[in-house]
C-alpha cells in the first residue's frame, strides 16, 4: 500500500515539475527563438548570386536565426529556367514556409505570381518597379519587399571612359526576357550619346547563346559592357574568350566578373547585399509585415580592376585607375 502511495505521489510531483518547466520555457523564450522556416530560390548559380544567398544566411544568423537551432533553411536554383523557377515557387508555397527569399528578377517574378500571402523578400533585383514586384520603392502594402542592386549608370559609363578613353561603340549582350537587363539596356541607349558613344546590342535568350551573341559584335564595338544579366554572368567565360580573341576589353557591373576575366568593374558587394536582405527577412520573422517595410538599395560599391586581363584584351590600364581600385586582380 505504501509503495502504491509513494508511486502516485512521485508521478504527481514529476507532472508538476514538467508543467512548471514547460511554463518557464514558454515565458522565457522570445517569439523569434521558435522554429521558423525560410526558403531561398535563385534563377541560376553564379558567384554574385551565390554570395547573396550566403549573405542572407549570415544576416539571419546575426539577427539570431541559425540553421539547425531555430531556423529551417532550404535552397533551390532554377538553373536558368523560368519554368523551373515557377515550380520551385509552388513547392515553397506548398511547404507553407514563413518567408520566401527570391534572388534575381525572374525568380522573384515567379514567386510574386504564385502567392499574395506568403511574405516575399526579393534580392539582387535591378528594377523591382519595372519588374512589377512593387508599385514603388516605398512600403508596398502587399506581401512583397526587398533589396535592389540598381547601379547609377552614369558612373558605369564613366568607368568605361576611364578604361577605354577612345571607345565610341559599346557592345552589350543581354537576355531580352529578363526585365532588369532590358531596363539597363534602354537606359544605356539613352545615356551613352551624352558621352559621345553609342550602344550596339546582341540578344542572348539562353546562357548557351552568350558566346555566339558576343561574336556577332566583333568589328562593330570597341568595348563590351556587361550588366548583372544573369544569363551573361552565368556564362561569362564565353564572353571573355571572345574579348581575348578579338581584343575587345570587358567592363562589368559585377565585381566578381573581374576574377573571371573582366578588365574592370564598379559594382555591388553582393555578400553585403545578401546580409542586408537577411536582416530584412529577420524583421519579418520577428513579426513585421513585409508591406510595411520599404524596399532598399545598397550604397556599398567597390572598384575592382585586372591589369593582366587588360593586357590580354589589348589595352593598358592607367596608374590612376589602378590606384583607385579597392582590389587589384592579377
Amino acid at each position: 500500500m505504501a509503495s502504491k502511495e509513494f508511486s502516485m505521489r512521485f508521478e504527481m510531483t514529476r507532472a508538476a515539475l514538467f508543467g512548471a518547466l514547460a511554463l518557464a520555457f514558454a515565458l522565457g523564450t522570445p517569439a523569434h527563438a521558435q522554429q521558423k522556416s525560410v526558403a531561398i530560390t535563385a534563377i541560376v548559380e553564379h558567384p554574385a548570386l551565390d554570395a547573396v544567398r550566403d549573405g542572407v544566411k549570415q544576416g539571419l544568423a546575426e539577427a539570431g536565426f541559425e540553421e539547425g537551432k531555430n531556423l529551417k533553411w532550404q535552397y533551390q536554383s532554377a538553373q536558368g529556367n523560368t519554368g523551373t523557377a515557377a515550380q520551385i515557387a509552388r513547392k515553397f508555397i506548398g511547404d507553407r514556409v514563413d518567408v520566401i527569399v527570391a534572388i534575381a528578377t525572374p525568380s522573384a517574378q515567379a514567386v510574386a505570381a504564385a502567392t499574395r500571402n506568403i511574405p516575399l523578400v526579393y534580392s539582387a533585383v535591378t528594377d523591382p518597379v519595372a519588374a512589377k514586384l512593387v508599385p514603388s520603392l516605398a512600403a508596398s502594402g502587399t506581401n512583397v519587399t526587398g533589396v535592389s542592386d540598381a547601379l547609377e549608370l552614369d558612373k558605369q559609363i564613366e568607368l568605361i571612359k576611364r578604361v577605354t578613353p577612345e571607345a565610341k561603340r559599346v557592345g552589350m549582350v543581354f537576355n531580352p526576357g529578363e526585365a532588369n537587363s532590358v531596363v539597363v539596356l534602354e537606359r544605356m541607349r539613352e545615356l551613352l550619346p551624352k558621352y559621345g558613344m553609342s550602344l550596339v546590342e546582341a540578344a542572348a535568350p539562353r546562357s548557351v547563346d552568350v558566346g555566339s551573341a558576343a561574336r556577332s559584335l566583333i568589328g562593330k564595338v570597341d568595348v563590351f559592357y556587361t550588366s548583372t544579366d544573369n544569363n551573361v554572368v552565368s556564362a561569362y567565360e564565353a564572353l571573355v574568350k571572345v574579348g581575348m580573341d578579338a581584343g575587345i576589353p570587358l567592363v562589368a557591373a559585377d565585381t566578381d566578373s573581374v576574377k573571371r576575366g573582366a578588365v574592370a568593374a564598379y559594382g555591388m558587394d553582393y555578400k553585403a547585399l545578401g546580409v542586408q536582405t537577411g536582416h530584412m527577412v529577420a524583421r519579418i520573422l520577428k513579426g513585421e509585415k513585409p508591406g510595411d517595410i520599404a524596399s532598399e538599395t545598397s550604397n556599398r560599391l567597390d572598384l575592382h580592376v585586372s591589369p593582366a586581363a587588360a593586357r590580354r584584351q589589348g589595352i593598358t590600364l592607367s596608374e590612376a585607375l589602378i590606384k583607385d581600385a579597392a582590389q587589384v586582380v592579377e
